[in-house]
């Protein structure tokens, strides 16, 4: 533990500091939760009321030439690909996380023909899950989606996998697989894998062409901060591009799709991963946003995460252990993504009454209250601060009311 004038000396020597500037924080809120939706870039407001009043406004249909929309999903890729290792043209802007994984893991499974195991660990987003489920039933039930524990991946990976599907880092515990690793003990078994980057991109540093990734999807709400309902992304290793046949294809993903051809050709490349026609303004806003990475390298902003979640596991662990606090992340950094939870036993009730304080975490059944740490806008002395109030609303029961107790639709 340190003192108050320590975290804010720290402050002062921080490389990062000045991109806090760039988003918009209320007074008195410390926020913790840019693991589950970023805050408002403050230049983006602006660049979008001109995308509404001017592009749309003024240039109607025109703008799909004039202003690039139609290019977006390719432009937009790009940047993101910046950000987790991906060369040009090998990752698409488009849809949601669950469409695009509907997407790469028919895609996945077309190539691997007479393999049946989709192999999955019990940390990964749900979600996920889900998809892989519904496609089992959708191809006739004679696929095999195998969850194991995360720590029991490796030694699933056998000779009947055709595909290993993970999230990276798991969504409750901050619990990151060694990517590298995994795929090449997949790829050694003669099958793909994808792995899911919502908690990754924006994070740290992602290097899915050095680890070889085949498949990849993430969301643009999280450490990216493009906004609820952002739009989504999906790699595909360039090698495999063109082999890919989409499950879920649409006009967009045609080789001319202004041809109007009533048979399907798909485009070449990642093109073909697009379907629907693009959501032009949650593009433009994402694509803003992601100005506040220009110039950020990523391993300074990974020293950052790790300097901030080692102090803010001692402040709590000092301050609440006595309270009944266990971290359930991992306890080793390079194990860890950019978040820290800890098992609490009136977890909803206890985040509520912090929210209520002004520290904005999460919390995850049965019992995690969860805290991400996004270098780019959080200091030393916010940790330092969150952990002194967590201790007051436990030491002095803050909790313990009605209304911190009431489920809401989203927690």
């Amino acid at each position: 533990m340190i003192s108050r004038q320590e975290a804010q000396e720290l402050d002062v020597a921080d490389p990062l500091r000045a991109r806090r500037d760039l988003f918009i924080i209320p007074d008195k809120t410390l926020y913790l939760d840019g693991n589950s939706l970023g805050p408002l870039p403050r230049h983006v407001a602006k660049r979008l009321a001109g995308a509404v009043s001017e592009e749309w406004g003024q240039s109607l249909i025109r703008g799909w030439n004039a202003h690039g929309w139609f290019d977006l999903p390719r432009s937009l890729g790009d940047r993101i690909g910046k950000l987790i290792g991906a060369p040009p043209g090998s990752v698409i802007a488009a849809d949601s996380t669950s469409i695009n994984l509907v997407k790469v893991l028919t895609a996945a499974l077309k190539l691997r023909p007479g393999r049946k195991v989709i192999l999955s660990d019990s940390g990964n987003f749900p979600s996920d899950l889900y998809v892989a489920q519904g496609i089992i039933k959708a191809l006739g039930g004679n696929d095999e989606l195998r969850v194991v524990a995360p720590e029991a991946v490796e030694a699933a990976i056998d000779d009947d996998l055709a595909v290993l599907m993970l999230t990276e880092v798991d969504y409750r515990t901050g619990r990151r697989h060694d990517m590298k690793k995994l795929i090449a003990r997949a790829h050694q078994k003669g099958g793909l894998a994808i792995w899911d980057l919502c908690h990754s991109a924006g994070a740290f540093a992602v290097d899915l062409i050095g680890g070889n990734a085949d498949f990849a999807v993430g969301c643009g709400y999280k450490y990216l901060n493009g906004g609820p309902g952002a739009p989504a992304f999906a790699y595909v290793r360039p090698d495999l591009q063109d082999k890919v046949e989409p499950s879920l294809a649409g006009w967009m993903g045609h080789a001319a799709p202004f041809a109007f051809d009533l048979d399907y050709r798909p485009a070449r490349g990642i093109d073909r991963l697009r379907a629907g026609t693009p959501g032009v303004l949650s593009m433009i806003a994402m694509d803003c946003a992601l100005d506040v990475w220009e110039g950020v390298d990523m391993q300074t902003v990974r020293d950052k995460s790790v300097r901030l979640a080692e102090l803010f596991i001692a402040e709590v662990e000092g301050r609440c252990g006595r309270h009944g606090l266990r971290l359930a992340s991992p306890r080793n950094a390079d194990e860890r993504g950019s978040q820290v939870s800890f098992h609490c036993e009136d977890g909803y009730a206890v985040m509520q009454a912090l929210i209520a304080q002004g520290v904005i975490g999460d919390f995850r059944a049965p019992d995690i209250i969860r805290f991400g740490l996004t270098p780019l806008y959080i200091g030393f002395t916010d940790v330092w601060d969150a952990a002194r109030i967590l201790e007051k609303v436990l030491a002095e029961r803050l909790w313990d009311r009605p209304e911190f107790k009431k489920r809401a639709a989203v927690t």
